[in-house]
């Protein structure tokens, strides 16, 4: 895992979260890659009509679902976003101040979906230190 990975999600809430939901956490992963998709595309779909009003859902739903994996950087865009549609509904402004962060949102969620999926990937190579160390025989299979 590099630093720009470390810093995309807080590990240790990531592991809670895991935990904390046992043999769920990858069917519930999923629903956040889902609904994650889904709230990404309605929020850049909002901010391309100007339309504040329908900014603030998707955009408080991924907020809370990132928050659930640790996904903190995501988390905090999708909040700005929310808080910038939420004013600009009550002040009946555009939400034209918001498109810096809708074009941050995408690359972001990208980047935390990977960072997740090397970490549940059963196949990736992990660093030693965890387990114990395997000594490796010429001797072949099954040979003492």
């Amino acid at each position: 895992m590099n630093e720009a990975e470390e810093n995309l999600v807080d590990w240790p809430a990531f592991f809670a979260a895991r935990q904390e939901l046992g043999a769920d956490f990858i069917r519930i992963l999923g629903y956040f890659r889902e609904d994650g998709t889904k709230s990404v595309a309605a929020i850049e779909t909002a901010m391309r009509a100007r339309q504040a009003v329908a900014l603030v859902l998707p955009a408080h739903t991924l907020k809370g679902e990132a928050r659930q994996f640790g996904a903190e950087p995501l988390a905090d865009i999708a909040e700005a976003i929310e808080t910038i549609a939420r004013r600009c509904v009550e002040t009946h402004e555009e939400p034209d101040e918001a498109i810096e962060q809708v074009v941050k949102l995408r690359p972001m969620f990208t980047a935390t979906l990977s960072a997740f999926e090397r970490e549940c990937n059963p196949l990736v190579e992990r660093k030693p230190g965890f387990g114990r160390k395997v000594e490796i025989s010429n001797q072949g299979f099954g040979r003492i």
